[in-house]
């Protein structure tokens, strides 16, 4: 099978040769000096070199089309001796420490009041610009085809119908919103999804596509930062919308990306129409197996304990033998449950490709 037919075997339940053997998440970059010190081939230049040392089958290929702001807002703003302030594309003020690649300090959003969004709106968030469609995502798209590689419309930080409403507003200023301005979240989220499908039927002229992604990041260890009720109420239209695209252009997945522990908002996701999720944190109890079986319909990718590569081959293996079940039911594409942090060494990265590897492909 290609890359693509597996893939889409899997998410969608159907007879497959066997699961893809994926290496998605990428590596932090201290673990990446780290892995030097500790003996990676000279050779190896980027992680992508690792990942077609291992044998990795392909995930999906995003189109390069622009669906965030534009112009876009980058900008460097200032840097002390510990640490540099800059602000994103999206015009979030952040501040990060130098040799320390946690979370941002998020110092100030780009919107404030209405009248600030409706400037932001009009100034930088054109559906019609024609800089949404430059670029050569003719050529990759017609390459990635004839490869037979699954390709992806919508990435982190652009698609994302709770995403970018955070993006925008901030972590409480938007919950708030929920609240005390609801007709101004139903507008954001609806402009937002107007914007992205009208690039995607640009898009679809021309290339297939087999995914639609959203990124939320919108769940904690303790659940999800709006109730079901809400996800109903703000979210679920602009996801009928998507899926609705989805089904009329015969794009088969819509998948979606949020950290932390998902279970409450599953059925409002499966009602409009998600597919796949991840990465499934197993430290915030999203246990693939637990989900595997409470939710047949649902294909899921990650779940791996990141944690376990740490700690050396026997926990390893321990992690993929727990994991076994979920693999053996189909409808899911073992990988960690995020990017691989400088507690992990390249001799124990190693073995977990391996092991992953014999595991899948046997």
């Amino acid at each position: 099978m290609t890359h693509r037919e597996r893939f889409l075997a899997t998410v969608l339940g159907q007879p497959r040769d066997r699961a893809p053997y994926w290496i998605y998440w990428w590596v932090w970059g201290a673990t990446w000096e780290r892995w030097q010190r500790e003996g990676l081939p000279a050779e190896f230049k980027t992680f992508a070199d690792v990942k077609a040392h291992l044998g990795a089958d392909e995930p999906p290929r995003t189109v390069p089309v622009k669906l965030g702001p534009l112009p876009d807002l980058s900008a460097k703003v200032g840097e002390d001796a510990e640490s540099v302030t800059y602000i994103d594309s999206w015009g979030i003020r952040r501040r990060n420490l130098k040799g320390n690649e946690g979370m941002s300090e998020f110092l100030s959003w780009p919107v404030q009041t209405r009248d600030d969004w409706r400037r932001y709106r009009d100034e930088r968030l054109n559906p019609a610009d024609p800089r949404r469609l430059a670029g050569d995502w003719r050529e990759k798209g017609k390459a990635w085809m004839a490869a037979g590689l699954p390709i992806q419309l919508g990435t982190f930080p652009d698609t994302g119908v709770f995403g970018t409403l955070r993006w925008l507003l901030g972590d409480e200023e938007c919950l708030l919103a929920f609240c005390a301005e609801p007709d101004w979240v139903h507008e954001i989220m609806e402009h937002m999804t107007t914007l992205w499908l009208e690039v995607f039927g640009q898009v679809v002229k021309e290339v297939r596509v087999d995914v639609i992604h959203l990124w939320e990041d919108m769940c904690g260890k303790q659940g999800p930062l709006i109730s079901p009720a809400h996800w109903r109420e703000f979210m679920a239209p602009q996801y009928r919308r998507i899926r609705a695209f989805a089904d009329a252009h015969g794009i088969p997945v819509v998948s979606v990306d949020t950290d932390g522990q998902p279970d409450l908002i599953v059925p409002p996701m499966l009602e409009a129409g998600v597919n796949l999720l991840f990465p499934m944190e197993f430290a915030a109890g999203a246990d693939v197996n637990v989900f595997r079986t409470k939710y047949p319909g649902l294909a899921l990718m990650g779940g791996i304990d990141k944690r376990a590569l740490a700690l050396g081959p026997a926990a390893i293996d321990t992690e993929l033998e727990r994991i076994r079940p979920a693999w053996e039911s189909g409808r899911y594409l073992p990988d960690l449950d995020h990017h691989i942090p400088p507690d992990v060494s390249w001799q124990n990265f190693q073995h977990y490709a391996a092991a992953l590897k014999e595991m899948v492909k046997g």
